[in-house]
């Protein structure tokens, strides 16, 4: 061992290997952990699933993640294929991804439930063995639920078969029925299936707006095993909105506003918007705001709250493009000029000169802008924004989820051979990466893209107000910024589509990046500047709704990427046909996963109604991936020559056993 390292060398690492000395104190237990470590890089490495663009449909969402995008009824059917019927798979699937409530329902109806948990608890411990053979026992004992990890650790390991054992397993599941344990074990051991079958989870950006509840996603994300989390457009908003970012905040109200979403501001997160609908009923009193009438989805509310909601709406969007103006005229890099659009109103005449072409306004009532200062806000509109930035600001929950994102979070990830990234890298017409200059300096293709996240978290985490101003300001410009890989498009249209009929005003032109993908070039030069390999690497997206019901296809480039932004938004998926992708990612094989749309909850527990799910290969590997060959195991792999170090340090006496 000790002729790898030279003695110098051995003495030049002595302080980290004090360190590591700590926590191994003798070669006995060095070598032990080396052992585990090697022969844990030999495993098949665990299964990935990705999602993205989720949008606040928290209920299809937790249903995807409690099947395991149809993993575990998939595992259901192999084990038990010629055992049980169609309708017990059915009834054993609900338990795992509902078992509070399929219990409830099932003690209502079984009169004898006893049989039940009996019955159910020998099938759980069959799924969760089968789910858990490619894992460790250490890693397995870490994903059970502490108060009965010992109980279901011996009824998986334990032989049935062999008659010594037999006795003692059955002894197990009476004990756990005759105690009245049953319903708190079997929702254990579902709970530990689960967890099983995603080894860890990727959200590819979106967890915000349009749905209903994106907090109770976050908190769901909060309490997963593993799981990371590239920021999507909407996602950077509702964080610059938490730092107290004025026109982020703006932005993620308007939007709320326009889905009727408000619920998600005052209620979950406590922001106070009072003062927002004191100003809109006076200033909008006699407005009826047609152009800013919510977009009611499956929202319900009485007549007099829809008339209120569109006065906010209509009263945020102009605070809104006040705002824009304003961060515009202070950012000449930023390029935006041409958004400036409040002063090419004439205000008299009720028309916009848009590109030396004059528009037509569908509403002409501006009573808090001033034509000879368009931009600048009424000291109402001030004082609302002041107290909407102290508001959010304050927001205990929504500063805990924010925090989670940026911990968890970021612009893009390099995982497992695969580059994680929500929009896209922003090229320029030739396949040249965009570049930008920011804080004087010129940045392109993944170095734009750290300088940006970089600038983000200045933004989020810096105490002194002069050095967190600049970062604040690019939560804006990542939203809607041509240079930003989460929004990729040259513009966004939002006054044209409220105020100008014509729909030529509305285009939102995408980056180059969505064309130029296809171009093996190009391509090859995307994975040459993250330093991928070509050959054997992906680039995995969202952002884009894939409009399969028109025949456009999720996997792109001939199998490099795979655009998987499918319509978990209701709002979405009449464009697309469908209700999201799914892509599963395991030792052998890459399959992308369509979904139907989710119903609800009750309908999945009292009819046992599950998402129907289509899964299709696109990709198999003859040879196994092993652990070896993913992240996780090149730092393990390092962390087992630190071992073999310390060993030879202990070997030549530079180091003395505890």
């Amino acid at each position: 061992m000790t002729e790898k390292y030279s003695y110098e060398e051995l003495k030049s690492k002595m302080k980290y290997l004090k360190l590591l000395a700590n926590q191994y104190p003798t070669i006995s237990k060095a070598s032990t952990e080396i052992i585990n470590l090697e022969a844990i890089l030999n495993l098949p490495k665990g299964t990935e699933h990705f999602l993205s663009d989720i949008h606040g449909e928290h209920e299809a969402f937790i249903h995807v993640l409690k099947n395991g995008s149809g993993v575990i009824r998939r595992k259901i059917d192999e084990l038990f294929s010629n055992t049980m019927r169609d309708s017990e798979k059915k009834t054993l699937a609900t338990l795992v991804y509902y078992p509070h409530s399929k219990l409830e329902l099932v003690k209502k109806t079984d009169a004898n439930i006893e049989d039940f948990y009996r019955i159910s608890i020998y099938r759980l411990v069959e799924l969760c063995k089968y789910c858990s053979s490619k894992y460790t026992r250490s890693k397995v004992r870490k994903l059970l639920p502490a108060e009965y990890s010992y109980v279901i650790e011996e009824l998986l390991h334990e032989h049935r078969k062999s008659e010594h054992k037999e006795e003692y397993y059955e002894s197990l599941v009476e004990t756990i029925i005759n105690l009245g344990q049953s319903e708190d074990f079997i929702v254990a051991i579902c709970t530990a299936i689960q967890r099983l079958v995603v080894d860890r989870l990727h959200i590819v950006g979106d967890i915000y707006d349009r749905g209903p509840r994106p907090d109770i996603i976050v908190d769901r994300l909060m309490e997963h095993h593993c799981v990371d989390i590239q920021w999507g457009n909407h996602d950077i908003l509702w964080m610059g909105a938490a730092a107290g970012e004025k026109t982020c905040i703006a932005n993620a109200l308007r939007i709320s506003s326009r889905y009727a979403n408000l619920d998600i501001v005052e209620d979950v997160y406590g922001i106070n918007l009072l003062p927002l609908a004191t100003f809109a009923l006076k200033t909008y009193k006699d407005d009826p705001c047609s152009e800013f009438l919510p977009k009611m989805g499956d929202s319900e509310f009485n007549t007099q709250e829809i008339p209120l909601i569109a006065k906010m709406h209509k009263a945020i969007s102009i605070i809104q493009f006040k705002l824009e103006g304003e961060i515009i005229n202070n950012h000449p890099e930023y390029g935006m000029n041409h958004r400036l659009l409040l002063d090419k109103i004439d205000y008299e005449k009720g028309t916009i000169n848009l590109k030396e072409k004059v528009y037509k306004l569908k509403d002409t009532n501006f009573p808090t802008i001033d034509p000879k200062d368009p931009f600048r806000l009424t000291q109402e509109e001030c004082d609302i924004v002041e107290k909407l930035v102290k508001s959010f600001r304050m927001s205990d929950k929504l500063q805990k989820h924010v925090n989670f994102l940026f911990v968890k979070g970021s612009i893009y990830l390099k995982y497992n051979g695969n580059l994680l990234i929500h929009g896209g890298i922003p090229l320029n017409n030739d396949g040249s990466f965009m570049e930008m200059k920011l804080k004087g300096n010129k940045y392109s293709g993944r170095a734009l893209l750290d300088k940006m996240e970089n600038l983000v978290r200045e933004g989020y985490y810096e105490k002194d107000d002069n050095k967190r101003a600049y970062g604040l300001d690019m939560f804006w410009y990542l939203w809607t910024g041509k240079c930003s890989s989460l929004f990729g498009k040259d513009e966004m249209t939002t006054f044209e589509r409220y105020f100008i009929e014509d729909k030529e005003t509305h285009v939102e032109n995408k980056n180059p990046y969505y064309i130029l993908r296809e171009d093996m070039d190009v391509l090859k030069n995307i994975f040459e500047e993250f330093n991928m390999n070509f050959e054997e690497d992906h680039i995995i997206n969202g952002h884009v709704p894939v409009k399969f019901k028109k025949g456009e296809k999720p996997v792109k480039a001939g199998g490099k990427i795979f655009v998987i932004d499918g319509g978990f938004s209701r709002a979405y998926q009449s464009k697309t046909g469908m209700a999201g992708y799914t892509l599963i990612y395991n030792s052998r094989t890459l399959q992308l996963v369509s979904h139907e749309p989710f119903t609800s909850k009750e309908d999945a527990v009292e009819n046992e109604i599950d998402i129907i799910s289509s899964t299709v290969l696109v990709e198999h590997r003859t040879k196994r991936r092993m652990i070896a060959d993913t992240n996780d195991g090149k730092q393990l792999s390092e962390k087992v020559e630190d071992l073999k170090t310390l060993l030879a340090a202990y070997k030549c006496g530079l180091i003395k056993e505890k």
